[in-house]
């Protein structure tokens, strides 16, 4: 990946926020033109981002006391040493209310594979030191990623980023979206946040829409102190999903932009300026393109994919078929694998068939946000799922359906068990009830086939070692990731392995399924049973928060999902008996339990 000079101007005209590039020392002093009459503070820490061989992104943010500050001044300081002995890089800017005093410096002329420390001086006021490291060249014999995603302030603690923040050999940290949710105090997971202290402060309490609520939002979410840790020990290499915008975002719309509340290209545009603002991520000419590409010496390419923005067509809704019918399904069939229905788009799409196609690296990685692996339940079971949903959204008592649930799950699971078994006995009708299936999630991939068939026939053709990383669905899933019968490059083949990281502090699908108050027994089996239902599926953890390493060599990717005891507790523990590892070995695509 390179980034001209060229290509940084017309990233900064383009308005996205205060950017400047640092080619060197300048001589620029810490102490001869002190105005320490501007009384400031760095409430919200560091952080580094984009990251590549011979660059850096650092950030930071001036919080002016007196709130008639128009401008400030900052300067930076870059070193191969904590200590500052050795400083590489230097200069001065001011940034203003027109960028909410947010500051990104695009740290160029850098050693590869190096770790750089940094820091901000303002008034008198000096920030708290970051480090971020650059990408490697040549042949290099590891690279470990931490995967993170879906931080909901209010939902809870995050002590997942504070676990993060303890990793001494990380490359990167990937943040795949739901970075901040949008939700005010009444919303979404906010039942317990006034018992944690995690309100939301009263001048943004509301859900999200002007750029003012967007600013502060991040805000908020930077005072946390395990955030800064993490954003402090580490690069972070950055995606947005819906929640940065709205719930359920597509290219025109969103499932909660709602009458009343504006015009929504305004909305969504608002929500990216905020983005680029505040999170470490090198400017763009067009900031709804921010898929990019990372490479990792001669071992990792990592191509970060937008699945939300820049062209997802609008989601499909079961609501709108007559399921019941052979009409009815054969049209629902059609239309999630309808060549023009988008999630990347056209030009998205051919940037990365292209990339996999040319890559020399050992391992092709898609950093990006929702689920790839078909997750495809029987039909019963998902007019179930759906009937608890409705119940639950509408305040009704679910216990009833949940206990139909429970036993249509182990009644099913039975019958699978038989089939794989071999036993002669099994009727015709049970086989149809369990290979009758459908997707649970048409926001996933589920709901856009025909440009994950592209992707998937694209990696078997090449022959290429492909890893799906996701976040999004607030539970940690591994799954084959298998190409449809009707696949005319590679039908029915397994074209590589996803790996899905848990949340920060989401709830995920055990708030449907009311696992939350279930023994652990009972939460392991229907673990169990969903992995043996969903035929793609590896590995599923159900009801833990957390985050995911991976860690590539030239031999293996090797995953591992970590866990912390509760996100409703100031203290937490490490859940080790909950701990998953998988190991994928270069040139297979079988996963092996560890």
């Amino acid at each position: 990946m390179t980034f001209t000079r060229r290509h940084f101007l017309k990233a900064s005209a383009a308005g996205f926020g205060v950017a400047v590039l640092s080619l060197g020392l300048t001589g620029c002093t810490l102490d001869d033109d002190e105005d320490v009459s501007t009384h400031v503070s760095f409430e919200h820490g560091v952080a580094s981002g984009d990251p590549l061989a011979d660059s850096l992104i650092i950030w930071t943010r001036v919080t002016p006391l007196d709130t008639a500050t128009s401008s400030i001044k900052v300067k930076w300081q870059a070193s191969t040493d904590a200590n500052f002995d050795t400083i590489s890089h230097d200069g001065e800017t001011d940034v203003t209310a027109a960028t909410d005093f947010t500051l990104k410096v695009d740290l160029q002329g850098l050693t590869a594979n190096t770790t750089y420390y940094f820091r901000f001086i303002s008034n008198g006021k000096t920030s708290p030191i970051g480090k971020g490291k650059t990408l490697p060249t040549g042949t290099i014999e590891q690279v470990k990623f931490a995967v993170v995603s879906c931080a909901n302030y209010p939902a809870g603690f995050f002590h997942v980023y504070g676990e993060i923040a303890k990793q001494t050999d990380l490359d990167a940290v990937l943040h795949l979206g739901d970075y901040i949710y949008e939700y005010g105090n009444n919303g979404y997971a906010t039942e317990d946040a006034a018992l944690l202290g995690r309100l939301l402060p009263d001048d943004n309490s509301e859900e999200i829409i002007s750029l003012t609520d967007y600013r502060k939002r991040y805000a908020h979410y930077r005072t946390d102190k395990d955030l800064q840790a993490a954003h402090g020990n580490c690069a972070f290499i950055t995606v947005w999903d819906d929640h940065e915008i709205t719930n359920d975002t597509w290219k025109n719309g969103a499932e909660n932009h709602n009458e009343g509340e504006g015009d929504f290209t305004e909305r969504k545009l608002h929500a990216l300026q905020a983005y680029f603002e505040w999170m470490p991520i090198r400017n763009v000419a067009d900031k709804e393109r921010i898929y990019r590409r990372f490479e990792f010496g001669n071992l990792v390419s990592l191509h970060m994919l937008d699945t939300r923005v820049l062209a997802r067509d609008e989601q499909l809704n079961y609501a709108d078929f007559d399921l019941t019918s052979a009409q009815g399904q054969s049209d629902f069939a059609a239309a999630i694998s309808s060549p023009s229905r988008a999630l990347l788009g056209n030009e998205q799409l051919t940037w990365l068939t292209d990339g996999l196609s040319t890559a020399t690296t050992q391992w092709q990685v898609l950093g990006q946000q929702v689920l790839m692996t078909k997750m495809h339940l029987p039909f019963e079971i998902l007019q179930l799922l759906m009937s608890i949903q409705i119940a639950q959204a509408g305040g009704n008592d679910p216990s009833e359906l949940l206990a139909k649930a429970n036993v249509l799950f182990s009644e099913l699971a039975q019958i699978k068990g038989r089939i794989l078994a071999g036993d002669p006995s099994v009727t015709a009708q049970e086989r149809a009830r369990v290979e009758t299936t459908a997707p649970y999630n048409l926001d996933a991939w589920d709901g856009y086939a025909y440009e994950r068939e592209v992707i998937l026939g694209t990696a078997i053709t090449a022959e290429k070692n492909l890893v799906v990383l996701a976040g999004d669905t607030h539970n940690a899933w591994a799954g084959q990731l298998v190409t449809d019968a009707s696949n005319p490059f590679a039908a029915s083949l397994t074209a590589g392995v996803e790996f899905a990281t848990s949340s920060v502090s989401s709830p995920g699908l055990e708030n449907y399924l009311a696992l939350n108050s279930q023994s652990a027994e009972t939460v392991a089996q229907m673990e169990q049973v969903i992995a043996l239902l969903v035929n793609d599926l590896a590995y599923n953890n159900l009801v833990e928060r957390g985050y995911l390493t991976v860690t590539f060599t030239e031999q293996q990717a090797h995953a591992e999902w970590q866990f912390v005891s509760s996100i409703k507790t100031a203290s937490y523990t490490m859940l080790n008996d909950r701990k998953k590892a998988f190991t994928l070995k270069a040139g297979s695509t079988t996963l092996q339990s560890v």
